[in-house]
């Protein structure tokens, strides 16, 4: 009778059991195998690769979009009736997916690497399917909500791309590990042709990337313009609640030049300062006058709004999460807030010797000052005793009535309208004002203030554009940004590039000819060279298996039945014996 020993020598391989255990549950060595994937596994993959690049738009998304998380919350607010950051459960979220499909991918990509099958546990298909669905909710939730918004995502690649860039050179050139490994068996097939080509023309179109990149900041230092000027926009709402007259102080502390502010007109003439088309959000409307608090705010009289408490809400909401940094005293102050007129902002400019700028909201069909609202914001210019040429006038309607004021519009237009108009600045939304139309403007001398600039990357941006003036929420976040982010002469950053590529290059066709050699070293192993590696104490996972393919090739070219053929794991050494009944 022939006995036969195991053909297998077993050895602890704790890297992998925790790779395949955590990835398809497969603990054991026995539940593992390195047979080719099958197709259902290989479209789970492809799902989880599909669910990542999503993941990855979406939080790259909301990291730029931090400059607008004001803007987020009060759309969400204008469509629910009720205030609250709804950015921080969009966050959480997002970065527990993230972390969680990010880190299964990796998994994934050791077992193609070990070459183990794909097997993904089904408790991780159904959290794989449930994270991508909800992004794709997400998406279009936002794309319905805020549509806008994703023109952020071009304005950021101006200050992101060339780093980008870097990091994307990285992992495509750490994917060539991968593609080297799968192109260079011995065995050869269309598919494998079809995933070269893919895999060069994707490395050709990162290599030629920067010659699309459009990026200011790639600059001499020298052509720099002076720092921006910022713009109190509604004060410093961060720091004190919008449109009062703490905030509009805190701005003047944080280094605003100038203030910007909303104004509405009362039922009794009086020019008054708010944001919304309602009371609701930013006094206590709610309890001294419970059944017009969804009135518009244009149809309450002076006496009437300056009863109300505007500043209680901020620190019982907390918008932007700054009560703590307050003191007793700044509280204190707070909380005693009144509605602010246009008359004291106006005061509090001229006394710093500061500038205002009016977006003026023209009041309802139905209102008694529907057609003299224009001079009652005049008549509050006078009253305020501030120079005509330190305020600003935005609306687009009664301008020849409006004489002695800055012009400016929030409409992008040709320098032949802006003559026409009588135009001298404009005051544009970021995603509006290209590079090139600045340079443009600018060169017409049209002054151009962009809004809302919240965080430092666009500041930086902007600044490298030559814009004169930023209108910011945070000017005491822009306050700390005393030169640009990252500033590069294009001969520096053409060096870095073609660089960059050319290391590329060398690693890719270094891992190339390293998985070419590996692959055909283990190609031509002889009987007497697998012997003899078989006495070393720690065997490769490819010398293992070329040892079974070479003994179960030795049975069936011959053997006689009467051949014992015994591999001893004690040892490590194979050898071959006669056995008989």
């Amino acid at each position: 009778m022939v006995k036969h020993q195991p053909l297998q020598v077993y050895e602890k391989q704790v890297f992998v059991s925790f790779v395949t255990g955590i990835y398809g549950c497969r603990w054991k060595r026995y539940q593992r195998s390195q047979d080719d994937s099958s197709r259902w596994e290989c479209t789970w993959f492809i799902i989880l690769c599909s669910s990542f690049l999503l993941l990855l738009f979406w939080a790259y998304f909301w990291l730029v979009a931090q400059n607008d998380f004001n803007e987020f919350n009060w759309s969400v607010y204008n469509r629910s009736g009720e205030w609250r950051d709804e950015t921080i459960p969009i966050l959480a979220s997002t970065t527990v997916g993230f972390s969680y499909i990010t880190f299964l991918l990796i998994l994934a990509l050791f077992h193609i690497s070990l070459g183990q099958q794909l097997n993904l546990f089904w408790v991780h298909k159904i959290g794989v399917l449930a994270t991508l669905l909800t992004t794709i909710s997400g998406v279009v939730s936002v794309d319905d909500i805020w549509g806008d918004e994703w023109d952020i995502l071009l304005v950021s690649l101006q200050s992101t791309a060339p780093f980008l860039h870097i990091g994307a050179l990285a992992t495509v050139t750490a994917f060539s590990w991968l593609v080297a490994g799968y192109v260079v068996r011995r065995e050869r097939s269309n598919f494998q042709v079809l995933v070269l080509l893919i895999y060069v023309i994707i490395l050709l179109a990162v290599y030629l990337a920067p010659l699309t990149f459009t990026c200011p900041c790639i600059m001499d230092r020298h052509s720099l313009r002076p720092r921006p000027d910022i713009i109190g926009r509604r004060g410093a709402p961060m720091l004190a609640p919008e449109n009062t007259m703490v905030s509009f102080n805190r701005a003047l502390q944080q280094g605003a030049s100038s203030l910007e502010a909303d104004v509405t007109i009362s039922v009794d003439g009086v020019p008054f300062l708010m944001r919304d088309r309602t009371l609701r959000r930013t006094t206590d409307v709610t309890k001294v006058f419970p059944a017009r608090q969804f009135d518009d705010a244009a149809l309450f009289n002076w006496t009437e709004i300056r009863s109300l408490n505007a500043g209680q809400w901020f620190l019982e909401s907390d918008p932007y999460w700054t009560v703590e940094t307050l003191t007793a005293k700044e509280r204190g102050k707070i909380g005693t807030q009144t509605v602010c007129s246009l008359v004291e902002m106006l005061r509090l400019a001229s006394r710093a010797n500061s500038s205002a700028l009016l977006n003026v909201r023209k009041p309802p069909p139905e209102h008694p000052r529907s057609r003299s609202w224009f001079m009652d914001t005049l008549w509050a210019v006078q009253k305020a005793g501030i120079s005509h040429k330190r305020v600003t006038w935005t609306p687009d309607t009664d301008r020849g009535r409006v004489r002695g004021l800055q012009q400016t519009t929030t409409e992008k237009l040709s320098l032949e309208e802006i003559r026409q108009r009588g135009i001298t600045s404009l005051t544009l939304h970021y995603s509006k004002a290209s590079h090139r139309d600045i340079q443009e403007y600018l060169t017409n001398n049209v002054s151009v203030t962009v809004y809302p600039v919240n965080e430092p990357w666009l500041y930086s941006l902007l600044w490298c554009s030559g814009v004169p003036s930023v209108s910011s929420d945070a000017p005491q976040v822009l306050r700390k940004v005393p030169y640009p982010i990252w500033l590069m002469s294009q001969y520096a950053y053409g060096f870095i590039w073609i660089a960059s590529d050319l290391v590329s290059i060398a690693i890719v066709i270094g891992i190339f000819c390293f998985q070419k050699w590996r692959l055909s070293g283990m190609q031509t192993y002889n009987p007497e060279q697998i012997m003899l590696s078989a006495v070393g104490r720690r065997t490769s996972r490819d010398v293992n298996i070329m040892k079974e393919k070479l003994i179960f090739s030795e049975l069936d070219n011959g053997l006689s039945s009467t051949e014992e053929l015994s591999l001893y794991p004690e040892n490590g050494y194979a050898r071959y014996s006669h056995g008989g009944h």
